[in-house]
């Protein structure tokens, strides 16, 4: 083990996880977690900080990082022990192969619906005219939709410089023929920006239209419905040309939903059978995830309060995925 830790002291920094032997509570031992730096990931991480820790007597040590450090740490040293929000599309062959050695393996589905992706409307356009279910039929409806901030005509909102999501926007925008249907592709300048235009098309109770992913603190504070793009998802389109910027010939195609699963050390799983019940049946949906996503936002809460606030609001959630006594124990704790 302290070779494990050296070499995940160097991907990770100081990790802290000193506290195992003598001080690890006997019924569980020292667990580490890794604390990834987007929302939805540290929310996690804390959640299964808290159950583990009331419930299952373990000794968390917390694991800042990224999706790749952690991944490349969990493969070499093992450690952090627990990465609870993994994107598969994250995958690379070193994983591929740790997995079929057995030296990390897979828990249930973290986010139930996987992450989602496409182009949204707020439910108020859809509720008042229901016919509008596939983004073809809002693009047939140009006098539903506000403008970007300094332009007159109605804007399919895309995602900032950088990001892939403005790649894949701009092609289905060609595809789907927007500019001839009275419509411009606003692209915005940052990420607050893409909210801003959401916020303000609220307030005004006029139609957004533009591209979006869940789950998100936006989504959990706007009641917004992602639209169908009448097909299925190819991946074949996907690669060819829907990511490939300035493609010459974009046809139409959908977004992927992408599985999101925790990734648990080998180790642990033959060390851990109880705490791998808990991580085979954790599992949220995005609806639940934004709320308190929005929560955080609202509240300039941290991981550890958004995790607290989760727990004390949505007992029926986390309490399925305990053995009773366990359950009563993390709601005796709070």
């Amino acid at each position: 083990m302290n070779a494990h830790i050296a070499t995940a002291s160097i991907l990770f920094g100081a990790l802290a996880l000193l506290a195992e032997g003598a001080d690890a509570r006997e019924s569980c031992g020292a667990v580490s977690i890794a604390e990834l730096d987007w929302s939805s990931a540290g929310l996690a991480a804390w959640v299964d900080r808290l159950i583990l820790e009331k419930g299952f007597d373990c000794m968390v040590n917390m694991v800042p990082g990224d999706t790749g450090s952690a991944v490349a740490s969990i493969i070499v040293t093992g450690e952090p022990e627990i990465i609870p929000e993994f994107w598969f599309e994250s995958a690379t062959p070193a994983l591929d192969h740790a997995v079929a050695e057995k030296r990390v393996a897979f828990g249930a589905p973290l986010l139930s619906e996987g992450g989602v992706q496409g182009w949204w409307v707020p439910k108020f356009i859809v509720d008042a005219h229901p016919e509008i279910t596939t983004v073809q039929q809002a693009l047939s409806h140009p006098e539903l939709f506000i403008a970007a901030e300094g332009s007159d005509k109605p804007a399919v909102f895309s995602c900032p410089a950088g990001w892939a999501c403005r790649v894949s926007t701009a092609n289905l925008f060609r595809a789907l023929d927007g500019a001839d249907k009275g419509f411009e592709l606003a692209e915005a300048q940052s990420g607050a920006a893409l909210d801003a235009s959401v916020a303000r098309a609220f307030e005004a109770q006029q139609g957004w239209l533009g591209y979006y992913w869940a789950p998100t603190a936006l989504l959990g504070e706007y009641d917004m419905v992602k639209l169908s793009f009448g097909v299925e998802f190819s991946k074949q389109e996907w690669d060819r040309c829907t990511i490939v910027a300035d493609c010459a010939d974009p046809k139409l195609n959908a977004y992927p939903v992408s599985a999101v699963y925790t990734l648990v050390s080998g180790a642990f799983v033959t060390e851990h059978e109880d705490l791998m019940d808990y991580f085979n049946n954790r599992s949220w949906s995005n609806g639940t995830v934004s709320e308190v996503l929005a929560f955080m936002s609202a509240n300039d809460a941290d991981n550890e309060a958004g995790a607290r606030y989760f727990l004390e609001t949505y007992p029926e959630v986390w309490k399925a995925w305990l053995p009773e006594d366990v359950a009563d124990k993390v709601a005796a704790a709070l």
